[in-house]
């Protein structure tokens, strides 16, 4: 008997993503699912200012409007191909699950799994891309609590130059640097609310909301980084989570699943993301 997990289980991973990671927070879903392993991202581009052309005589050239030359604006789209199509299997042996007071329990296994391998992966190769593609890459520096604000600002004031917008960005840091950010006069969460903190959210600096990830789900070298959700989209896509009771092949119950996804920062808002390495000692 096959059990398909897919729409059964569909909101329970989600609730899991949300608790156990903080993508969501630093990425978009500004894109299209266009195939089973693809999305794609719009980009519409600008026109540039004129000077208004008034009070035309008969020997200037009016075969422009008075607002300068009519150009189309570009609204190209790119088709990304997600690279990460990732699966599992394992195996509960119906004596193993009597036996243990069925703490082996199927739902039970796959939220571990998820908990504890899938949400790690997806979050370390995120992280990755995006350290990657940040528009300002800073010289590694050794931070302390009496230069980590100074740091920060530093970050701050390159996306302020590059006009991103001041809403929603996140601050993301090791726990190394969140000690030592701790120990700053200038860091201060007792005005946190309730929901921030269900987000994952630590505190609030310069408006920007701070995150707290593991060392182990961020690049060697990570020692924090300024990020607006719009510079990078992050799609997931969860397909064939099941379970399949009296194979041949198993005594027991066999649980299957698959995930495919990627995160990709777009060329034109790659200067959202601010990163700032450590020197590695």
């Amino acid at each position: 008997m096959s059990v398909e997990l897919v729409t059964k289980y569909a909101p329970y991973t989600d609730e899991l993503f949300a608790a156990e990671s903080k993508i969501s927070l630093l990425t978009n879903s500004d894109y299209d699912f266009t195939g089973a392993h693809s999305v794609k991202v719009y980009k519409i581009s600008t026109a540039e200012m004129n000077d208004y052309a008034r009070n035309i005589d008969d020997a200037q050239d009016v075969t422009l409007s008075r607002f300068g030359a009519l150009l189309d604006l570009g609204a190209s789209s790119e088709e990304m191909l997600l690279s990460k199509d990732r699966s599992f299997i394992f195996n509960i042996d119906a004596l193993d699950k009597d036996e243990t007071a069925r703490q082996l329990e199927e739902s039970t296994a796959l939220a571990r799994q998820l908990r504890e391998v899938v949400i790690p992966e997806v979050d370390t190769h995120v992280y990755g891309v995006m350290t990657t593609g940040a528009g300002t890459t800073a010289t590694a520096a050794t931070i302390t609590e009496s230069n980590v604000y100074d740091l920060i600002l530093a970050g701050s004031e390159v996306l302020d130059d590059n006009e991103v917008p001041e809403k929603e960005r996140v601050l993301v840091v090791t726990p190394a640097v969140y000690k030592a950010l701790k120990k700053s006069a200038q860091f201060d969460n007792t005005e946190l609310g309730a929901e921030m903190r269900a987000l994952g959210i630590i505190g609030i600096l310069d408006g920007m909301a701070v995150v707290k990830v593991p060392a182990s789900r961020l690049p060697a070298g990570f020692g924090f980084m300024i990020a607006h959700p719009r510079a990078t989209v992050a799609p997931v896509k969860l397909e064939d989570y099941g379970m399949y009771d009296d194979t041949p092949i198993s005594s027991g119950t066999i649980v299957t699943g698959r995930i495919c996804y990627d995160a990709f920062v777009l060329d034109n808002k790659k200067k959202a993301i601010y990163y700032q390495p450590v020197i590695s000692e």
